[in-house]
């Protein structure tokens, strides 16, 4: 049996290299903003039952978006970067109502769903957290204005989201790792640094993240196809 499994939608304080008149998660994408084609997404995964949107305080955006119509969704006060936001929403789940927590970036709207329904079989079966992610193919240099080193790519792989932990595990190590200055780039990291295995599910490279204009463009594409 399935257990019931929450969300979280990191929102706050993202969007602003987009150089438009709001946060990127509130442009228009295919007739609904960014963020809520990714919560449409989402919906479409029946184990996903309650999600906990962390906004900036003073967003005037939200309180407009058309899924808050319905009674699965809390508004959770986004902090100053994105583990403080994450953790602020894991402080409002009940463990044992919902073991399992699902993490994934409001600025990716066009995951597919099968790559979910994966992550989620995959971890639910090894008991094991795990995040979605895709083998590194290029050539990776390392430098800042001039090359000072190829590295090799054999076993790097990019990091996507959704990531998927058990809530308790995940609430602990967020907790500790920001209380010891750890920088904590995703839910993975903090796992990582308490010790705790991730296991690395295999997607597909078109969940982008959109932090570009260009990305919203390629956005609309996928979306349209899909």
């Amino acid at each position: 049996m399935i257990p019931n499994i929450a969300t979280v939608i990191p929102a706050a304080g993202v969007g602003k290299r987009m150089q438009a008149d709001r946060p990127k998660q509130y442009l228009d994408l295919c007739g609904a903003t960014v963020l809520e084609q990714t919560v449409r997404r989402l919906q479409q995964v029946s184990v996903l039952q309650q999600f906990y949107i962390a906004v900036s305080p003073d967003d005037p955006y939200y309180p407009a978006l058309s899924f808050l119509q319905q009674g699965c969704f809390q508004r959770v006060q986004g902090g100053t970067e994105r583990a403080n936001s994450v953790l602020n929403a894991l402080q409002q789940i009940n463990a044992e109502q919902y073991p399992w927590v699902l993490v994934h970036d409001a600025a990716r709207p066009v995951v597919r769903l099968a790559d979910v329904q994966m992550l989620i079989e995959h971890c639910l079966a090894q008991n094991v957290g795990g995040i979605l992610a895709t083998p590194v193919r290029d050539t990776m240099k390392r430098g800042t204005s001039q090359i000072e080193q190829t590295v090799e790519r054999s076993g790097l792989w990019h990091a996507y989201t959704p990531q998927l932990f058990p809530t308790a595990l995940l609430r602990t190590a967020l907790t500790d790792a920001l209380c010891a200055g750890v920088a904590v780039t995703d839910e993975a990291s903090a796992m990582e640094w308490a010790g705790h295995p991730v296991l690395l599910v295999p997607g597909h490279a078109d969940n982008i993240k959109i932090t570009q204009a260009e990305d919203l463009a390629l956005a609309r594409f996928y979306l349209e196809r899909n």
